[in-house]
């Protein structure tokens, strides 16, 4: 047995460089990454390159059309990757998933290739089936891996790494649309085959449920899961505060480029860098949480989550009220106005508090489901998060449309925070007691 003082020598994420962490790190570091340069690389050529043109869609279409396509599989097979994930040995599911990508990248490359966005679309759509299959295996495959004292770093580094690679994804996938097309063709095939390559040194985990009977009825099946996750309390109570944390992210990221150009009169170099900010934020938050945490899940620090993303999204809309701009600057010349920094602080901030709230909710999630139901607990999350961020496209568009204002919006979401807290102390004696004994100890 470890001592606290053998923990400390060896540091906290000591385990992140061992084969039962580092290869699904990478594995799922990659495949959040491809996603993001492939969908990215997509609509910008969608955008400004006129892919599509001649299509029976205009341009915006296309794109509303793409998200849908790329979100359309939680709804559909989140309850079957669950099955899946609990019938066999996820580290091989995980390879031929990975190996599924390769398929679909060589495909896009042919669709890249003929200037096909109708064969891109579809690719759009299996990419997203892909991420489906892997992501309750991701989570679900964790506590096997670490043991209980290392679970909520792990899940930190999993979420810093995560939006990490989305950042990079949308960044490479904005520079290579411009580039010529072999550049884009051979980055989504390398990447795939980096994840393929990665997931093979994934240690076997041997299968929760081999007799687990696969159910192909689509809504049948979600139901059922949907049904048996909403009948145990906890379960229930951290995914709606997990889809809480897609659904703000959902709004502040969809809304920010029009919202870089219209409050803060910056170009698209000043939206990149609030982007950068928000990500970054998020990633530190995940990894101080985890440090605060010494290593056991404190559901306290939902609180400070829940209150830091109240304020700092409450002095972001203080901060650009009434502004309103129509000429735009580059990023050097919006570091120079006076509230650029409080502004670029409210941004790091606000994903900062984000990741603080999120990480603990992650390890709630994994810790209260059995090791025969963590898989489809996973994957009734994937369901509601993607229930939750197409109610943010929906109430964003509504707010919009009858008000026409962006901080309008970011209002409403900071005060939603506030009530989402109450829910949380309330729905369950989990989060209430833990924070009853952090004031005690305190």
């Amino acid at each position: 047995m470890s001592t606290p003082d053998t923990i400390k020598r060896t540091g906290q994420f000591a385990f992140a460089r061992s084969r039962r962490f580092a290869p699904l790190f990478a594995t799922q570091f990659l495949g959040a990454f491809n996603d993001n340069l492939f969908k990215t690389a997509l609509f910008v050529l969608i955008s400004f390159y006129g892919l599509g043109s001649n299509a029976w869609l205009p341009a915006s279409q296309m794109l509303n059309l793409g998200a849908l396509l790329f979100i359309l599989p939680y709804f559909l097979f989140s309850a079957l990757s669950g099955q899946l994930s609990n019938k066999f040995d996820k580290a091989i599911l995980a390879r031929w998933v990975k190996l599924g990508e390769i398929a679909i990248m060589l495909l896009a490359a042919f669709g890249f290739w003929w200037h096909s966005a109708a064969v891109l679309l579809m690719c759009l759509f299996l990419m997203g089936l892909q991420s489906t299959l892997f992501g309750p295996l991701k989570y679900a495959i964790l506590p096997d891996y670490l043991k209980s004292r290392e679970l909520l770093s792990g899940n930190s580094l999993i979420e810093s790494g995560t939006f990490l690679a989305i950042l990079l994804g949308q960044i490479l996938g904005t520079l290579l649309a411009g580039a010529d097309t072999h550049w884009i063709i051979a980055s989504v095939l390398l990447v795939a085959a980096l994840g393929q390559a990665s997931s093979l040194f994934m240690p076997k985990v041997a299968a929760k449920a081999p007799n687990t009977a696969i159910d192909a009825h689509v809504f049948r099946s979600t139901w059922q899961l949907l049904r048996a996750t909403w009948a145990q309390k906890e379960l229930m109570v951290a995914i709606i505060g997990i889809s809480w944390f897609w659904f703000i992210g959902s709004v502040y990221t969809t809304q920010l480029p029009t919202y870089t150009r219209l409050n803060l009169g910056g170009d698209e170099s000043v939206f990149n860098l609030m982007l950068t900010l928000f990500s970054i934020g998020i990633g530190l938050g995940s990894i101080v949480c985890a440090k605060l945490s010494h290593e056991k899940l404190h559901l306290s620090l939902v609180v400070p989550g829940t209150l830091g993303m109240t304020v700092f999204g409450l002095c972001l809309v203080w901060l650009t009220h009434g502004q309103h701009y129509t000429v735009t600057q580059n990023w050097a010349d919006f570091l120079l106005r006076a509230n650029a920094w409080p502004i670029m602080g409210c941004i790091t901030a606000l994903g900062l508090f984000g990741g603080f709230f999120s990480v603990p909710l992650y390890t709630w999630l994994q810790t209260s489901s059995s090791d025969e139901f963590r898989a489809h607990a996973v994957a009734a999350n994937n369901i509601v998060n993607g229930l939750f961020m197409v109610a943010a496209a929906l109430i964003s568009s509504v707010l919009i449309w009858l008000f026409d204002s962006i901080n309008l919006l970011y209002l409403v979401v900071a005060v939603g925070n506030v009530v989402l807290l109450l829910y949380l102390l309330t729905a369950t004696s989990s989060v209430r007691d833990d924070v009853n004994a952090f004031f005690w100890r305190h």
